[in-house]
């Protein structure tokens, strides 16, 4: 569906279970999160849930979100306020200024960016006449929205502004580096729609049937907004995962739909947008001194229990209610969450080790990705840990067998590694043809009896790839990333998270008790 399918199929259970009496409602709706491909740690139970590594005990996405908009329903007139779960917007307003969601149409919250962040994001084009750049908060309109454009086509658009004063737009032709540090867009973020709006997305629903393509509540609702609005975008499929025959028409339906309806942006001149939606960026906002970990306090150990005999905790790694036994050594740069960590265990740098419980010698090499999941087949408990390094792209994926030799796995071809794990290649080897032969869609990773047995495993067979020396995966059910995802057992996933908060918190009554 997407997000802006499934926003769509929200508003339908919405009316089913209130009636009319949901348009008098004001909402908050959070996309959960999709497969998160990008960062597989919050596949399982959506990235609203990603652990933070503050609070105590710790505090997830979803918590931080209603913390940020807190003071946003008392004005906002009913309506929906409409945001993803793996970004966070923090911002300054003076003391007697409030942002008002409260005009009929869009309302879009906007934010000075460089111009390659608004390459991957959506552009506000304002309207110069009633936008000074001046404040850190001002209301305007946007004349034209731009979904995850080019820079020339930002120039072109007249998105670009001059920081300082960024109603002028920067002229054409060339630029000095100076010229260039200064240059703005104003990004998206969260987006509110009143109920007028709300109520024709609805009837378009019922009025589709069935929806057989994925729907953008970014790029395939706002790009229809505003006076500078043209239909080209319908037919450009350059950004979207995978093509869908019904898109473009749904698209055109969509801009039929909302053209001509206005778009207002508040812009927050002095704010930040961070995304926290990949592997890169999880690693960056929260082990290196970026601006998030500053503003918002984040821990090298947020509610855990890490022994002072423990060998060495960088100060750039973050734990995450996890439990590291004496011995063990966690390299700069690494996040291990929800984890036991074995006094044998060395974990390199720059790696994630998520809902993992390692009781083995083990060297686990730099840029690793390791997420344990507990998953239930025939009603019986397993458990599967994938592993892959954390610049694999778990999006990439080819047509033809025959082709497999261009995936990669930890830097090595994936048809060179099941030559080493003795995996056959055949029709059966991919999960799904639907969504592409890729590393989401291989079936490469055994199915264990225990959650220790099933990370060893896993390092077994990233180690025989690092040594090019054969490890055979033979008499294993072996499973994709995507059937780990329709097996999982969330309820034994959690039971072990308990298991660790519990014997945190023992431990820390514990503390007290000796004081």
């Amino acid at each position: 569906l997407g997000n802006g399918g499934s926003t769509l199929h929200v508003l339908r259970c919405l009316e089913d279970l209130y009636g009319d009496k949901w348009t008098s409602f004001i909402m908050l709706l959070i996309h959960s999160g999709g497969y998160s491909r990008r960062l597989p740690n919050a596949s399982a139970l959506g990235k609203i849930f990603t652990a933070l590594p503050f609070g105590d005990p710790i505090y997830q996405m979803l918590e931080l979100k209603l913390a940020m908009y807190i003071d946003f329903p008392s004005h906002m007139k009913p309506g929906i306020l409409i945001t993803c779960s793996d970004d966070i917007e923090l911002y300054s307003i003076g003391v007697e200024e409030t942002i008002t969601f409260d005009k009929p149409g869009f309302t879009a919250l906007a934010h000075p960016s460089d111009l390659t962040v608004g390459t991957t994001h959506g552009v506000f084009v304002l309207d110069p006449s009633s936008f000074s750049g001046k404040g850190e908060l001002e209301y305007t309109s946007c004349r034209h929205f731009l979904h995850k454009p080019d820079i020339e086509t930002m120039r072109q658009c007249g998105a670009v502004c001059v920081r300082g004063n960024c109603s002028q737009l920067s002229s054409s032709g060339d630029h000095s580096d100076s010229e260039m540090d200064s240059e703005c867009v104003y990004t998206d973020s969260i987006f509110y729609m009143d109920h007028s709006i709300a109520k024709q997305l609805l009837t378009f629903y019922k009025q589709m049937g069935t929806l057989c393509c994925e729907i953008d509540a970014y790029g395939d609702f706002l790009q229809a907004l505003g006076p500078g609005a043209t239909q080209d975008y319908t037919t450009n499929t350059s950004n979207i995962t995978k093509e869908e025959s019904q898109l473009v028409e749904v698209r055109q339906k969509l801009y039929s739909l909302l053209k001509g309806t206005t778009l207002n942006v508040i812009v927050l001149n002095n704010s930040k947008f961070y995304h926290i939606g990949t592997m890169q960026e999880y690693l960056f906002h929260f082990t290196s001194d970026s601006k998030l970990k500053f503003e918002l306090n984040l821990l090298s150990v947020a509610f855990s229990i890490f022994s002072d005999k423990a060998e060495t905790l960088d100060q750039s790694a973050s734990i995450i209610q996890s439990i590291l036994e004496p011995g063990c050594f966690i390299g700069p740069g690494s996040v291990i969450e929800y984890s036991r960590i074995g006094p044998e265990v060395s974990v390199g740098k720059n790696s994630i080790i998520s809902g993992s419980y390692i009781n083995l010698k083990v060297d686990i090499p730099s840029n690793c990705f390791l997420s344990s999941l507990s998953i239930k087949i025939n009603d019986q408990v397993k458990y599967v840990s994938m592993v892959f390094s954390v610049e694999d792209d778990l999006k990439k994926s080819v047509k033809l067998l025959s082709d497999i030799h261009s995936l990669q796995f930890f830097g090595v071809s994936l048809l060179v590694c099941l030559d080493l794990w003795g995996v056959k290649i055949s029709d059966l080897l991919f999960s799904s043809e639907n969504t592409g032969l890729g590393l989401w869609t291989a079936r490469i990773f055994p199915v264990c009896s225990t959650l220790s047995e099933s990370v060893r495993m896993s390092l077994k067979m990233l180690n025989s790839v690092q040594h090019m020396s054969a490890f055979k995966l033979n008499g294993f059910k072996l499973l994709s990333v995507e059937e780990m995802l329709t097996y999982k057992d969330v309820e034994d996933t959690l039971k072990f998270r308990k298991q660790i908060y519990d014997e945190i918190r023992l431990q820390r009554r514990k503390e007290k008790s000796d004081l």
